[in-house]
């Protein structure tokens, strides 16, 4: 319901009287337009609602000093800058972060249709009929004001509210997930280079075992078949040092790729200190499933996605219900002739009778969403408990693991020596030394494979419990100062 009211100047008489004030107002009009113009763009960068106080930080490790470019060329990385340079510059965190702040931008468009809004128009034309030409301009503000809804704008705000909820705890996720990709990348680098060190230890073995091998048959105490047993020996533990290198160079690829630098980056890495199993995560597995469904950022995700589902539920029943509204405004008429300015106010209620049953599938769509994202939190809940109960479980074997590769390692290197020492004195045979030299082999890629897969397992563990920080690299970097 408006109420315009205008006070029209077309008598000839009146014309000249009423144009100073006519041109008045249309300089009002245009200053006032040019200055709200002129404010529009500090508006629009502004922050009014605050949303960067919502908006999640950048990730970073916790007490970081790297400013997430590589380190120099002779620089070693150890597991901490691995991880911190991860979480900074791999494109799936930034992917993350840079959608969580896409939501609280939404956050601040859901609040701003609380306001009011105020447009200015300002139009000109000329239209010439037969040989009669006329001239027209108008301007004028507007303020328009959405004063009820039933809630449509408050469910709307809710909706976006626990979608932010929903991005920051996926972005929290996806950190965790790159931190373990990370460390993963990390422990299996360092378990390729430590792969080449056995393949050239057991090839310098093999190349000790041909000469031993040839010598005695110089001497006249050994046989063709033990020098040509021992040569094929040392071909196979070089063939081996080739392919461990290969796998090396590969590993160090991947690393730096999940570090967010290019494959060919050249890395230096920190030596590994020796594993000392401890027992931080050593517990009775159903409080541990328990901490992990309050601390896992997946099932927060999928908390806060049902929250918006069911505000969305509300959201669809309100819009089809009744909105009031308020408008007001100056209006300026010029014709050439004759002009006009006035003012309106007034009230719209916009009552929806009938939109073809829109609303009822809207609501039924809504509803039948909240149930998806109710089955879609108890499958978060339920993979939860399984990821807890397989990293607990595979860290209780690498733990076991690695105190029977100690034994294994020590066994094998002294079976080695003896039966070298006994073949070189002329009472043992080529195939012992071989079959010792190759189970010295295999105990050292064991050992070396038990201790990295300890320390993976125990990142694997934290990530599943909810709480891989950089706590755990912390402990690692407390036991290398302790062990160097």
């Amino acid at each position: 319901m408006a109420y315009p009211t205008s006070r029209p100047t077309p008598q000839p008489s009146r014309t000249q009287s009423a144009r100073p004030t006519a041109q008045c107002c249309r300089l009002a009009i245009a200053t006032l337009l040019a200055a709200l113009a002129a404010e529009l763009p500090a508006l629009e960068i502004s922050d009014p609602f605050a949303t960067h106080t919502i908006t999640p930080p950048r990730p970073a490790l916790a007490g970081s000093s790297l400013s997430c470019q590589p380190l120099p060329a002779d620089a070693a990385y150890g597991i901490l800058d691995v991880v911190d340079l991860a979480l900074c510059r791999n494109p799936t965190t930034r992917e993350a972060w840079s959608y969580a702040r896409v939501q609280a931008a939404q956050v601040g468009l859901a609040q701003s249709d609380f306001l009011p809004g105020l447009d200015g128009q300002v139009s000109a034309s000329r239209a010439r009929i037969d040989s009669q030409t006329a001239s027209q301009r108008n301007a004028s503000l507007t303020l328009s004001w959405l004063l009820y809804d039933f809630g449509a704008r408050s469910a709307n705000l809710e909706i976006a509210r626990q979608v932010l909820s929903a991005a920051s705890s996926t972005l929290d996720a996806t950190v965790q997930s790159v931190f373990l990709n990370a460390v993963q990348a990390y422990y299996n680098t360092q378990a390729a280079r430590a792969a080449v060190t056995a393949a050239r230890e057991s090839e310098n073995a093999s190349r000790e075992s041909l000469t031993a091998a040839e010598v005695r048959y110089r001497v006249g105490t050994g046989t063709p078949a033990d020098r040509l047993q021992a040569q094929t020996a040392w071909s196979q533990a070089t063939l081996t040092r080739i392919r461990a290198e290969g796998v090396l160079r590969n590993a160090f690829g991947r690393l730096a790729n999940v570090m967010g630098l290019d494959a060919n980056q050249r890395l230096l890495l920190d030596e590994i200190p020796s594993v000392t199993p401890d027992a931080s995560f050593t517990g009775d597995v159903a409080a541990l499933i328990d901490e992990a469904r309050a601390r896992r950022p997946e099932l927060k995700a999928a908390e806060a996605e049902l929250r918006a589902a069911e505000a969305g539920v509300d959201y669809a029943r309100a819009t089809g219900l009744p909105t009031l509204s308020l408008s007001a405004g100056p209006q300026w008429t010029d014709l050439g002739s004759a002009s006009a300015n006035g003012n309106s106010i007034g009230l719209t209620v916009n009552l929806p009778i009938f939109s073809g049953f829109n609303t009822t599938y809207r609501v039924r769509a809504a509803a039948a969403q909240t149930e998806v994202q109710s089955a879609r939190r108890d499958n978060v809940r339920q993979q939860v408990a399984l990821d807890v109960w397989e990293a607990y479980q595979s860290l209780s074997t690498a733990t076991q693991t690695i105190r029977t590769t100690a034994d294994l390692m020590a066994s094998a290197e002294h079976s080695e020596r003896v039966a070298l020492g006994r073949y070189k004195a002329g009472v043992g045979n080529i195939l012992d030394v071989l079959n010792a030299q190759s189970a010295l082999a295999n105990a050292r890629l064991q050992r070396i494979q038990a201790m990295l897969d300890w320390h993976v397992s125990r990142a694997t563990l934290a990530r599943a419990i909810g709480s891989l920080d950089s706590t755990l690299l912390l402990s690692i970097s407390q036991q290398k100062a302790r062990n160097p």
